[in-house]
């Protein structure tokens, strides 16, 4: 274990040197909680939501006490189940605990450790072992143990998420016995069930997309890794670039664009942009960063490209010519990027390969593209499996090939039938690039989860000329895209402009930094600095602007005052999307019963995270706080202080409340209720739950104090 686990290897082993794990190893950011509920949205989604939600305490667990018990838990925990993005560190995390463990340096009580990953385990599916057996297969040093049941054992599960079993825990046969052969699948189903080895512990990693796939019955503790924290990405960076000047330089110029900074809590992301950094600082010294997304992953494709060239083409390392091989490499992994990334299929095999004339041998051996951008992977004794080193890596090959594919032939593969603009007799060749990208926008927006938000992100900013200098030779640059592009950016503008939702109104702003055009943000930027911003007379789209830039600015948003901006319930209306990250203080705003109707939806959210909320001396009266009530009651509203301080409400309104809290008890801390007339009755139910330990009201204000 200490053999195979000690070094770490990003990218894929036999591209780069291997780094020792201790050397390299930045601690993760790890809660505990959650639900383990399944989230179909794009993971570049939730991270960017989670990077706006403000600081929340929250319980932090540390690798090596995956297994022991919080504050407040007394049953052992048999099974935790940890969830992540991809690229968020799971592996790693694993493979650090094993190597501890090997180390003698955590977890000693542990006789047995046993790492498996799925798609491994995939490569067995028509295979019986027992469970024994399994463990003879994999781990050959333990062939003279016949029975583990007298042993400490943790078996890790890494990877749920590219499970290709069945794991179907209703109908699959029960198993109980370790010497017993059956399937994989059922072993697995039993295993985790704990009719198999029940005093083994068990350890199973997955993205959110995936967790449905256990029971949650059959999981003891969740845990979220939620990546790197704003400290730990500078101390990732300090690790990767030894020299002070260099490190310093990288940091900085990481925070300096938006974009980058969020995308570098996943630490794949950090190795893509070290990898990137530290290739410009040494070759390009003076020439500018990239401050983009597409321009961070056309730098990568193109060092990639050059290590190539160097180590197999006896090429210059500053030679811009892409060779017919590496072409048809990128060309081949393109098709195959936008193809499967449409089935969302992320995981491949051989076979899969051949379909897009991709030489598997040759690819493995000798292409630079393929070894640090395609990862290629064999269990023991068994087929290979192939992944793109990170889901954004396939993003953004699949945007090229829709560019290339356009380019060469002028087919749009985004139109639902496709045609050349030769075959149009409607259209010019002007007319249908501008068609091309706004069909592209159009695809996207009509995405619920976001599927294409960072698929477009990489499109349009390959709309952009200096782009497609950078990939000359392989990219045909087009006379028309200075005009294309300010097509485009009108298009994006006019779209912020409408009724869109938080994520996709971010993603859009997004989309207009990958195209260069920040102008709407700055002009509001600049309204706020001066003190002069007059919502008065903005357009929808500087609206927009002004909610991007406060969902931007979350860390300095401990609390939001809505008269800061405009005392109007069209106010509250047009900043919604901020409600759900910061402290309300949304007092003497003449609201009504219509704005405690949008705010009862959003204490209704499946993302909600508002916890405090003012609303005194608006007339909301009895019907507004009914509306609020409704909020109160779902299960998703993590509310704990709630101000209606002088809100014009009576007993009836009071009644809602106490009705709610009593459907909720755990929800409210703090309840104000001063210079209102709730009634002798209401009063009485909520000093008694006050004192009832159910609930967690512990300040409650009424009367006229």
């Amino acid at each position: 274990m200490k053999n195979k686990f000690q070094h770490l290897f990003e990218g894929i082993a036999k591209a780069g040197k291997p780094t020792p794990l201790n050397q390299i190893y930045t601690e993760l950011y790890i809660t505990e909680g959650g639900t383990g509920a399944v989230s179909d949205e794009h993971e570049v989604r939730q991270i960017e939501t989670a990077s706006r939600k403000a600081a929340r305490p929250e319980t932090m667990i540390r690798q090596e006490d995956i297994f022991k018990l919080p504050p407040g838990r007394h049953e052992p925990i048999r099974t935790v189940m940890t969830m992540g993005v991809a690229g968020i560190g799971k592996t790693v995390l694993t493979q650090k605990f094993t190597l501890d463990w090997a180390e003698d340096k955590a977890n000693q009580n542990i006789h047995f450790l046993f790492p498996f990953t799925f798609r491994e385990l995939n490569l067995l599916k028509e295979k019986k072992f027992s469970l024994v057996e399994l463990v003879h297969h994999f781990f050959t040093e333990t062939k003279e143990i016949w029975s583990f049941e007298e042993f400490q054992v943790v078996f890790i599960f890494d990877g749920l998420d590219e499970c290709r079993l069945p794991l179907d825990f209703t109908k699959n046969l029960v198993l109980s016995d370790v010497r017993e052969s059956t399937s994989v699948d059922v072993l697995l189903t039993s295993l985790i069930k704990g009719n198999l080895l029940p005093s083994a512990h068990l350890w199973i990693t997955t993205r959110p997309a995936a967790a449905n796939q256990i029971p949650p019955e059959c999981v003891g503790m969740v845990t979220e890794v939620r990546g790197f924290t704003d400290p730990q990405k500078e101390e990732y960076f300090r690790k990767k670039f030894r020299n002070e000047k260099q490190s310093k330089k990288v940091i900085s110029h990481i925070k300096s664009s938006q974009s980058l900074h969020i995308m570098c809590r996943i630490p794949v992301f950090c190795w893509i942009t070290a990898t990137v950094l530290e290739d410009m600082m040494e070759t390009r010294e003076g020439e500018e960063l990239p401050n983009t997304l597409t321009e961070m992953y056309i730098h990568f494709l193109v060092v990639q490209t050059k290590v190539k060239k160097i180590k197999y083409d006896g090429g210059a390392a500053t030679d811009p010519h892409w060779s017919p091989e590496s072409r048809k490499m990128i060309e081949s992994l393109g098709k195959l990027a936008f193809d499967q990334l449409e089935k969302g299929k992320l995981i491949f095999y051989e076979s899969d390969l051949v379909k897009y004339d991709i030489d598997i041998s040759a690819a493995s051996v000798r292409s630079g593209v393929f070894t640090q951008i395609f990862k290629e992977e064999r269990g023991l004794y068994q087929d290979k499996v192939f992944f793109f080193v990170h889901l954004s890596v396939q993003e953004f090959l699949a945007a090229l090939h829709a560019h290339l594919t356009f380019s060469d032939s002028q087919v749009n593969l985004l139109e639902e039938q496709q045609t050349t603009f030769h075959e149009s007799k409607t259209r010019t060749s002007k007319d249908a690039e501008i068609h091309f990208y706004q069909r592209a926008i159009e695809k996207a927006l009509q995405s619920s989860n976001g599927h294409l938000d960072l698929f477009l992100r990489f499109f349009l900013g390959l709309s952009l000329g200096t782009n497609q200098t950078l990939l000359q030779g392989l990219l045909t640059q087009k006379e028309s895209w200075q005009q294309t592009n300010q097509e485009t950016v009108q298009y994006l503008k006019d779209k912020i402009g409408g009724n869109l939702t938080a994520d996709k109104l971010i993603n859009l702003f997004h989309c207009l930094g990958e195209v260069n055009d920040c102008s709407l943000v700055e002009e509001i930027q600049q309204s706020l600095s001066s003190g002069s911003l007059s919502t008065d007379q903005m357009s929808p789209a500087q609206w927009s602007a002004l909610v991007f830039i406060l969902l931007s600015s979350v860390k300095d948003l401990d609390v939001f005052d809505l008269k800061k901006y405009s005392n109007s319930e069209k106010a509250l209306l047009k900043l919604l999307p901020v409600l759900d990250v910061a402290f309300m203080l949304l007092s003497v705003c003449n609201l009504s019963e219509q704005s405690c109707e949008l705010l009862s939806s959003v204490l209704k959210s499946s993302s909600a995270s508002l916890r405090d909320l003012d609303l005194s001396n608006n007339d909301l009266q009895d019907e507004g706080v009914k509306l609020l009530s409704d909020g109160l009651k779902s299960t998703k509203c993590v509310l704990k202080t709630l101000r209606l301080s002088g809100c014009l409400i009576t007993e009836e309104g009071c009644a809602f409340l106490v009705s709610a809290l009593k459907l909720n008890p755990t929800l409210l801390e703090e309840l104000d209720l001063s210079y209102n007339h709730p009634g002798e009755e209401s009063v009485e139910a909520l000093t008694a739950g006050q004192r009832n330990p159910d609930w967690s009201l512990n300040k409650l204000w009424y009367g006229e104090t």
